[in-house]
């Protein structure tokens, strides 16, 4: 369980009126890591954010003491509930390497299979029988297969595809748009509880946080960036799933679309894709060809922090030279490369965000294989 003051830091800088995620990045590449970004002076804080935010970071958010109260409550109800923040030694490659990965995470369920080979599978709130037909028969046969399908749990192709891979004996992943504690749509109340005992529940939200309709084109960066690939069943041409659908190409992941008839609002999103290069498939097996081999998503290169996440480590790099291959603490590694203990810190987020180093419980820090 991370610990409660490093906590209390994370959800004192994203809950701060004016830190959005990209200001939350540039502080903590600045600083280190919360803790030493929430403590900063103003006028530190200032060479990172504009002055009225800067005010604001002195003291903690409304709210703060109730959130931090909800948050650890709802980590100690279960065996199987937990914050994930970016940094973590077992924080998901796939998710790293993508555009924009979410800096903490609330989890319920197997947290493990945010490391397992994942497809996503997508698709209309309304769809045709045969829609909904496809995306539970395609869900089942390639979760039978060993591959973990993420979806987002909404009504329609998404609940089919859950229900697919749960059949199969299968593992799941929902990405939710509200926080953990809600459950979106409620008649999906049954399917969130079957998903939590035998998968992966997931949320970038905090607890509370309702189903607007900004919460979902943000959760679906989410569903494209845990998968190897993204598979839309049938989506109109305003579609959500087709923002999925970009995000995944632009990460360098496998899109694939099933084709419909010409007639079908639901079907033009699809033939949208398959027009801009999506693989047009009308199988599983069509699908397992495109994934190829069942092993950890290795997105292609690509401009910003996915292409510097995927860099090798550099020999000469002082920091990863002195922490070798073990885990070490902050003070020792003060000690073996003599920096002070702010650029130390920085040098070492610059790096988790590289998936190049792990933060590990106990305050220490050890290098990461490559993905």
């Amino acid at each position: 369980m991370i610990d409660p003051d490093e906590l209390a830091a994370w959800l004192h800088l994203l809950h701060s009126p004016g830190v959005g995620r990209e200001a939350a990045r540039r502080l903590l590449a600045h600083f280190g890591g919360p803790q030493l970004a929430v403590s900063a002076p103003p006028d530190e804080l200032r060479q990172c954010v504009d002055a009225p935010t800067a005010l604001t970071l002195a003291n903690p958010p409304d709210g703060h003491d109730r959130r931090l109260a909800d948050t650890l409550a709802w980590c100690a109800a279960g065996p199987q509930r937990r914050v994930m923040v970016l940094g973590d030694a077992d924080y998901p490659g796939p998710l790293l390497h993508s555009a924009d990965p979410p800096l903490l995470l609330y989890l319920q369920g197997h947290a493990h299979l945010l490391s397992t080979p994942s497809l996503a599978i997508v698709g209309s709130r309304k769809p045709s029988a045969q829609g909904r037909d496809h995306a539970h028969q395609f869900a089942r046969a390639l979760a039978g297969q060993g591959w973990t399908i993420v979806s987002g749990l909404a009504a329609g192709v998404d609940g089919a595809a859950h229900e697919g891979a749960l059949e199969a004996g299968g593992h799941t992943i929902a990405v939710i748009g509200t926080g953990i504690d809600r459950v979106y749509p409620p008649s999906h109340r049954s399917l969130a509880h079957r998903i939590a005992e035998r998968g992966l529940i997931v949320s970038e939200l905090p607890l509370g946080a309702p189903p607007l309709s900004a919460h979902f084109p943000q959760r679906n960066r989410i569903i494209a960036g845990l998968s190897r690939g993204t598979l839309v069943v049938e989506a109109a041409l305003r579609s959500g799933s087709l923002i999925t659908a970009r995000l995944a190409s632009e990460s360098g992941r496998e899109v694939m679309a099933i084709p419909g008839s010409i007639l079908a609002p639901q079907s033009a999103g699809c033939h949208a894709l398959i027009r801009q290069g999506a693989a047009l498939v009308e199988s599983p097996e069509q699908v397992l060809e495109e994934l190829g081999p069942m092993t950890p998503a290795t997105p292609k290169p690509r401009a910003g922090m996915a292409a510097q996440a995927m860099a090798a480590p550099e020999p000469d790099d002082p920091v990863l030279r002195a922490l070798g291959h073990d885990p070490r603490s902050l003070d020792a590694l003060i000690d073996r490369c003599g920096w002070d203990a702010p650029s130390l810190s920085a040098r070492l987020f610059e790096l988790e965000l590289d998936g190049q180093v792990a933060r590990l419980p106990g305050g220490l820090y050890q290098r990461r294989q490559a993905v």
